[in-house]
């Protein structure tokens, strides 16, 4: 075959954690209505581990039947939510210990750090809190080591809780091309031009008028979101602090005619010589950080393989690869030598899934099984207090 197999990949029956015991966790999703909620409720529904209890969303939609409140985007609703009632984002109505905020950033900065305090165990999509010193800015098979922060966090801030962010979309898809790259040889600097979907704008997102036919060379606030997480990402923990990587970053962000797939032209110098070649051998055998893989592998959300390779001159497309690994895989294609650099490459991945909600489930199951270094006893403590609540 002239590339890898990017064909969707089934997921497996993932036995459940000893310390489910059988039963389900309790979740529930902030800005449930929106594109990226409705996503977490596509991605939820079935899951072996998490049970969507609750969903929640602005006071416009408080207090109405989820399908009445939601303008349901794509496939169909789960007919067991329709006529769930959609709840304030308020811990005070919100009882379900982990909680996956599809929040706007206007909403996010206040309400977040509020579940968060109130003992819930957060995994947040928007951007307020990304680059706080004590916040993790995770992507598993990246830079799992920076969970540790989260013991520093609920110690300055006084949480019961905690707070865990994803990454930018487009940041995911290019720091997890850039992950094995930099761990091997060593990245200085990089170039990055994205084309972005619009299905990260969010719904109703971008006028059909303005992106039919056209491609947008602005989207705000993301080259410099681009410049600053990728160096946080492939940065290093120590000492309770994660410290910044020194490489350089310069970002064009433009959204294009796409529905779903953000794909990433990545221009990369090295500390030394590198070929195209060896970009491509360690693409290929990568996995994620010694000590991760194990954990990975037993996660319901966790692909076969983070980096899908692909030797077809003209792939990675969105339209053929962006449900690689059930979206949650990173397809990597055009590698070749650079003129200005040394090697550039491109880099495409699904927005909404890897790039949003399927990163936090991802995140979340890591931290049910423990995966080191999340803090001993995390989980028991916050399911345990939610019991403690409810009874």
């Amino acid at each position: 075959m002239p590339h890898d197999s990017v064909a969707p990949t089934p997921p497996a029956h993932t036995p459940a954690p000893a310390s489910l015991r059988g039963k389900r966790i309790p979740v529930a999703i902030l800005g449930a209505t929106g594109a990226v909620g409705q996503t977490f409720v596509r991605l939820l529904e079935g899951h072996p581990w998490f049970e969507v209890t609750e969903l929640a969303a602005s006071e416009r939609s408080a207090g109405r039947p989820y399908h009445e409140a939601a303008r349901w985007i794509e496939g169909q609703m789960p007919a067991r939510l329709r006529e769930v009632q959609v709840l304030p984002c308020d811990p005070a109505a919100v009882r379900a210990p982990i909680v996956f905020s599809a929040l706007d950033s206007s909403a996010a900065g206040d309400v977040e750090p509020a579940f968060a305090a109130a003992g819930r165990l957060v995994f947040s999509n928007a951007k307020n809190y990304r680059m706080a010193a004590d916040v993790p800015l995770l992507i598993p098979e990246v830079n799992w080591s920076h969970v540790a922060l989260l013991e520093k966090q609920r110690m300055l801030r006084g949480w019961s809780g905690a707070l865990i962010t994803n990454a930018n979309c487009s940041v995911t898809v290019a720091a997890m091309a850039l992950a094995p790259l930099h761990q091997a040889f060593g990245i200085e600097r990089v170039f990055a031009a994205t084309m972005q979907a619009v299905s990260g704008a969010g719904y109703p997102g971008v006028p059909s008028l303005d992106i039919l036919g056209n491609a947008i060379p602005y989207i705000a606030d993301e080259e410099p979101k681009i410049e600053e997480e990728m160096r946080k990402l492939l940065g290093t923990y120590g000492d309770g602090a994660v410290t910044h990587t020194p490489l350089r970053v310069s970002a064009h962000a433009n959204r294009v005619a796409v529905e779903h797939g953000h794909t990433v032209c990545l221009s990369v110098g090295f500390a030394r010589r590198v070929s195209p070649a060896d970009v491509s051998e360690a693409l290929r055998a990568w996995r994620g950080p010694d000590g991760i893989v194990g954990f990975l592998e037993a996660c319901p959300s966790a692909p076969a393989r983070p980096i899908v390779v692909t030797d077809a001159p003209d792939r990675p497309q969105p339209r053929r690869d962006v449900n690689a690994g059930r979206g949650m895989s990173v397809v990597v294609g055009r590698v070749r030598e650079d003129a200005l650099l040394d090697v550039k490459l491109v880099a495409m991945g699904h927005n909404t899934i890897r790039g949003a909600a399927g990163g936090s489930i991802l995140n979340a199951e890591l931290c049910v099984m423990g995966a080191p270094p999340v803090p001993a006893g995390l989980l028991a403590e916050i399911t345990g207090a939610a019991a403690a609540r409810a009874s």
